[in-house]
């Protein structure tokens, strides 16, 4: 079992001041790289691209979908605890709510950056259409992440509080502020948030399913001039890729913190829940894929048949191949076949980033090969491959992600604390 961190000894950080100046100068020039390409993307439009009218969506759709996927993920892993009460899952519920709260922000940062008119971001909130579900979409997000927020602040606040009375330094000060002036750390008061906590994330749930990333799902299927997209299979996909890029995302950070930012000693027997989780979750997904494919490809529809062969033989076939296929599905199952291995940190950080990596190849392989393809005969077919600038600018948006991430476990409670000091 692994030890829970006093209040007394409480100093999150990364162990060694080597690893974190190293770590916090490649973030440096990770953000840098993304700051000048994203000015090259303000400063020449959609010229730095190279989107057309014929494949108007690339790179940075293909990652909001995934970092979406990532998101909706990380918290139905973190309901297991909250909802759930599923044994040992307390111990990374708090670690799965801020990747979730992360993940989105990275998520809309790509949103804005694929608008034409970077500047009218807020039209959807002043102009609304009740028939587009864009529209909608637009709205739940701020909904989801307004749940998230409420959820992790629910589930560290007794913590906060404590820490506020105990530390006299800055932390001290601002964990009051973050306490909201609730500082009652009595049993009854957790009582109290345990209760809401859980309402929060009943509440959450369908609006992850439904409304997060089942509705980024809608916004392709009901494109019915895309054949490959157009399928009422295609929601149910979506959110389970995004259960399983979640569960490794957590698995990999799960193991990663406690290696680099913290003293405790990991659970195996909640690693290896992880992992057995993780497997059926690929298994599912697996499986889902390839109905989906079966369906297509016997419908002889030759748009679903074009695109697949596209898929499987075209130019891009090493992403379906050797990312999504062998990134997302096949090294993870061999890793977690094995309970030796299950039990093993370094291999399940391997089988959770593979996933994670993975998953990008599933995004690209629905985003860009149905609109490679006219959507009339005697059209122009498409050529797509990101530009520097679409990948200098994706680089720096992950790097603002992995930046916030990193100061959050490096100063928040993520994990539990405990209350001897009480």
């Amino acid at each position: 079992m692994s030890t829970i961190q006093s209040i007394r000894e409480y100093d999150p950080g990364f162990r060694s001041d080597r690893i974190r100046v190293a770590w916090y100068a490649l973030l440096a020039v990770l953000l840098l790289v993304g700051a000048y390409t994203t000015w090259l993307r303000i400063d020449r439009g959609m010229a730095s691209t190279n989107l057309t009218s014929v494949t108007p969506w690339g790179a940075w759709v293909a990652f909001y979908i995934y970092f979406v996927g990532l998101s909706a993920g990380a918290f139905l892993v973190s309901t297991m605890a909250n909802v759930f009460d599923v044994s040992g899952m307390h111990e990374i519920d708090r670690d799965a709510l801020f990747a979730a709260i992360i993940s989105m922000v990275v998520a809309m940062l790509f949103v804005w950056t694929d608008l034409g008119r970077m500047d009218r971001m807020y039209f959807p909130f002043l102009y609304r259409q009740l028939t587009s579900p864009l529209s909608w979409e637009v709205h739940a997000y701020v909904a989801y992440i307004g749940v998230l927020m409420t959820e992790l602040y629910l589930s560290m606040r007794i913590d906060l509080a404590r820490l506020a009375t105990r530390l006299d330094d800055w932390r001290g000060t601002l964990f009051g502020y973050l306490t909201l002036g609730r500082t009652d750390t009595s049993e009854a008061a957790q009582a109290t948030d345990r209760k809401w906590l859980k309402r929060v994330g009943v509440l959450g749930i369908p609006l992850a399913i439904f409304f997060v990333h089942g509705g980024t799902g809608v916004l392709f299927a009901v494109a019915k001039a895309r054949p490959y997209w157009n399928s009422g299979l295609f929601p149910v996909i979506f959110i389970v890729s995004a259960v399983v890029s979640g569960t490794a995302l957590v698995t990999a950070v799960y193991v990663l913190r406690r290696k680099f930012l913290s003293d405790e000693e990991l659970d195996l027997g909640l690693l290896e829940r992880l992992a057995k989780l993780l497997a059926a979750f690929v298994l599912v997904d697996f499986a889902l894929t390839s109905i989906d494919a079966l369906i297509a490809i016997n419908s002889l529809h030759p748009t679903e048949i074009e695109t697949w062969t596209m898929i499987l033989t075209g130019q891009m076939a090493w992403s379906f191949w050797l990312v999504m296929v062998g990134l997302g599905w096949v090294v993870p199952l061999i890793l977690i076949s094995r309970k030796r291995w299950r039990r093993t940190p370094a291999l399940m950080v391997l089988a959770g980033l593979s996933v994670v990596v993975g998953i990008v190849g599933v995004r690209f392989n629905i985003v860009v090969p149905p609109l490679v393809l006219p959507v009339m005969e005697q059209l122009p077919h498409g050529d797509y491959f990101p530009t520097l600038v679409e990948w200098g600018t994706s680089v720096g948006m992950i790097a603002v992600g992995l930046l916030m991430y990193t100061i959050g476990a490096e100063l928040l409670p993520l994990t539990p604390l405990g209350a001897e000091s009480e």
